[in-house]
């Protein structure tokens, strides 16, 4: 009877851990950022081989931000907040397709493929999934995540103190070491993307989350073009 108990107790997390998140196709829920920013700089990483892992990423099919249609609209908001104070955004990733986090993994799991070191000059490549820098499952796949700094209105850049994907301590939000414009900088960047709905991450100054995301279950695997 004890045995019978644990099988279907077995049974059942198996099918709650199945509904706990699943895989979409479904892109009716996400809009192009640039339908509702117009103003809105990009640089999708992930279309070239300007990233970690020297290569194009699986899924980045056109250097297109998608996110979620309540994401997007959260973040008009915090670019209004931030074309006041004379800035403009620029986006380096949004939604992230699964089979993209997939690519990242097989990539560290690649001997042969050692990347961009100059993305983690400090760390072994085995680092990046042991320290959680790079997940199996990613905010980003639930369509709700971005990843940005900011430009000037001109276009010319804005000292964040550190770039995009840059896996060093350097790139937490409170590193110690920034100048006072850096940090400044950092804090102009954050505060606007809080009063907008969004959370930070202790370990990249450039990426924030949708507090009341629309699809915190669901990861989606539809191509970026």
């Amino acid at each position: 009877m004890k045995k019978l108990f644990l099988i279907t107790l077995l049974l059942f997390s198996l099918v709650q851990t199945s509904f706990a998140s699943q895989i979409s196709c479904d892109k009716s829920g996400f809009v192009p950022v640039y339908t509702v920013i117009d103003d809105a700089a990009f640089d999708i990483r992930y279309y070239s081989s300007n990233n970690f892992t020297g290569n194009k990423i699986n899924g980045y099919k056109a250097p297109v931000a998608y996110m979620t249609k309540e994401g997007a609209k959260a973040l008009s908001i915090a670019a209004d907040d931030l074309r006041k104070q004379g800035y403009r955004l620029l986006i380096w990733d949004t939604y992230r397709p699964q089979k993209a986090v997939d690519n990242f993994v097989e990539w560290i799991n690649n001997p042969n493929d050692e990347g961009d070191k100059t993305f983690y000059p400090k760390l072994k490549k085995s680092d990046l999934l042991k320290g959680q820098y790079i997940m199996e499952k990613s905010g980003h796949t639930r369509g709700s995540t971005v990843d940005l700094t900011l430009i000037k209105k001109d276009g010319s850049f804005v000292d964040m103190g550190g770039t995009f994907d840059l896996f060093s301590e350097i790139s937490h939000p409170d590193y110690k070491k920034l100048t006072r414009t850096q940090k400044n900088n950092r804090k102009i960047l954050h505060n606007a993307m809080i009063k907008a709905g969004f959370n930070g991450i202790d370990s990249e100054w450039w990426h924030f989350t949708l507090k009341n995301e629309p699809y915190p279950d669901t990861y989606f695997n539809f191509d970026v073009e």
